[in-house]
């Protein structure tokens, strides 16, 4: 077997240019258009590029994109009064405050400031209760992607077993979350689990953050799996996912190849959540 692979960044554009779309007749109800506000505290090079591509992509949908970069020497109550001004910013739907923060600065108490029917990111407490309980929020751009995609190779997830490796709050928790409310029989494994390739070899779905390069070995998969790798590692040799691609790929039934695979949704889900933060907003119902 041969796995099929899961073509993110084609998913990605068809979501985007969904969403543009949609964007048009919202602007001509409400007579403006959605807007997202982006935040970069110092230069690290990677969240440098991260910032660049979703204003692109905020850009290309039709949206407003409104960029603040600030020194890395910023401080704390600085950053804070920043995030009070954009929460009270009608033309504003959005705020993304780009992560890693520098050492002084606590990213817990940014995160909190932000309004919840603002937090496009989907990382504020009172969003992670809201997907808890199955109520509207927003849910995380990474999960809510990797679901995108497992919806789309399987008219239905119920009843499937599935693993998410990795417990973080930004993917393995709300991936989880996601997968339950697809009445999948879920299971996590992390870093203390024991015999994590057995709980692998029973799983119809894999869902891979554990941010370790070719963690998961192909002999770990269940022929005929689908296998979303979420890992991003830089190696020697380039970047890799948390999966041995190659010889997952040799059982799998689908999988995702990094790059290319769930990067790409991440940032259309961005997109796809500003729109509805503006639509909520304004009253108007959303397209989807």
């Amino acid at each position: 077997m041969t796995a099929t692979i899961i073509d993110g960044k084609a998913h990605a554009l068809a979501l985007r240019t969904r969403i543009a779309s949609h964007v048009a007749n919202f602007r001509a109800a409400a007579g403006r258009a959605p807007g997202l506000a982006v935040v970069l505290v110092g230069e690290d090079p990677a969240s440098a590029v991260y910032v660049r591509n979703k204003g692109k992509a905020t850009r290309d949908a039709g949206m407003e994109s409104f960029e603040h970069r600030l020194p890395a020497d910023t401080d704390a109550a600085t950053l804070l009064a920043l995030v009070a001004q954009l929460n009270a910013d009608p033309a504003v739907d959005g705020i993304l405050v780009q992560l890693p923060l520098p050492a002084h600065i606590d990213a817990g108490a940014v995160l909190l400031a932000i309004d919840p029917d603002k937090d496009v990111d989907g990382f504020h407490p009172v969003n992670a209760g809201r997907l808890a309980i199955g109520a509207d929020g927003f849910v995380p751009c990474t999960p809510l992607g990797c679901l995108m995609l497992l919806q789309d190779l399987h008219p239905s997830l119920s009843g499937m077993e599935a693993v998410v490796v990795g417990r973080s709050n930004i993917v393995g928790k709300p991936m989880a979350q996601l997968l339950l409310q697809q009445s999948c029989t879920v299971t996590i494994v992390h870093s203390r689990t024991r015999d994590v390739a057995a709980h692998l070899r029973r799983a119809d779905i894999v869902v891979a953050a554990v941010g370790i390069p070719h963690f998961i070995q192909g002999d770990w998969i269940k022929p005929g799996a689908s296998v979303i790798d979420v890992g991003i590692n830089r190696t020697d040799t380039g970047l890799v996912g948390d999966v041995d691609f190659a010889a997952a790929r040799a059982v799998a039934g689908a999988i995702t190849p990094v790059p290319g695979g769930v990067g790409p949704m991440t940032i259309a889900c961005l997109i796809r959540n500003t729109y509805v933060s503006a639509c909520r907003r304004e009253g108007i119902e959303a397209a989807l």
